[in-house]
């Protein structure tokens, strides 16, 4: 992860790094210091976690906060203490806060009571209602930003398993991890606003990228 790409975090004590890391890896379980071995353990427990969870929700479920909690400590688990819990700090991109960590609970009891009881089960038989449903509930999530790390990776297993209900294949997020970054953030900025377009537009063009791929 670059440097560009941390979180500001205000209330961490040192103690949450890795001693002996330089301040870029979080303190975790197996004792990990290089920022290349995390990058390596995370994605290699993501692609277990998601082979996982695409078996065990079916295209009738509506997720709730429980279930993205459980998606969390599903993949990261074994790597960090914290895993699964709401964050306990404030976190910020740059000059941009996303919601204050005393606000975590309630404004994802809130999304859970309204967006989520919207969006899923993801069954819309019309693309275009599939497309806003994974726009609202992707923004909405990444902009209260529940957990210490791995928020915009959670969105996106919640973004495919909601795709999966749709009939959709996997989604392929490659573009958004890596030239399409700072579109990416900009479309999660617009959600503060409720206007989701611009997300909407990212995920018609991963929506089709992925379909032609399948």
């Amino acid at each position: 992860m670059s440097p560009d790409d941390r979180y500001d975090v205000s209330g961490l004590t040192e103690a949450q790094f890795e001693p002996g890391s330089d301040g870029q890896v979080l303190k975790n379980l197996l004792g990990i210091k290089p920022s290349a071995d995390m990058d390596v353990a995370e994605a290699n427990a993501l692609v277990e976690a998601v082979d996982r969870l695409v078996r065990s929700y079916d295209e009738k479920h509506s997720f709730t906060a429980k279930d993205i909690c459980e998606f969390h400590r599903l993949w990261l688990g074994e790597i960090y203490a914290w895993a699964g819990e709401y964050r306990q700090v404030n976190v910020s991109k740059g000059d941009f806060p996303f919601a204050a960590a005393a606000r975590v609970p309630a404004l994802m009891a809130e999304f859970e009571r309204d967006v989520l009881a919207r969006c899923t089960p993801c069954n819309f038989t019309v693309r275009d209602e599939v497309v806003c449903a994974l726009a609202e509930t992707h923004v909405e999530l990444v902009l209260i930003h529940p957990f210490r790390d791995g928020n915009g990776r959670v969105a996106r297993v919640l973004s495919t398993l909601m795709a999966l209900q749709a009939g959709l294949p996997m989604l392929d997020f490659s573009t958004i991890a890596n030239e399409k970054k700072d579109g990416y953030f900009a479309a999660v900025q617009a959600g503060l606003d409720r206007n989701y377009q611009p997300m909407e537009k990212i995920f018609s063009e991963v929506i089709e990228r992925s379909v032609a791929e399948s």
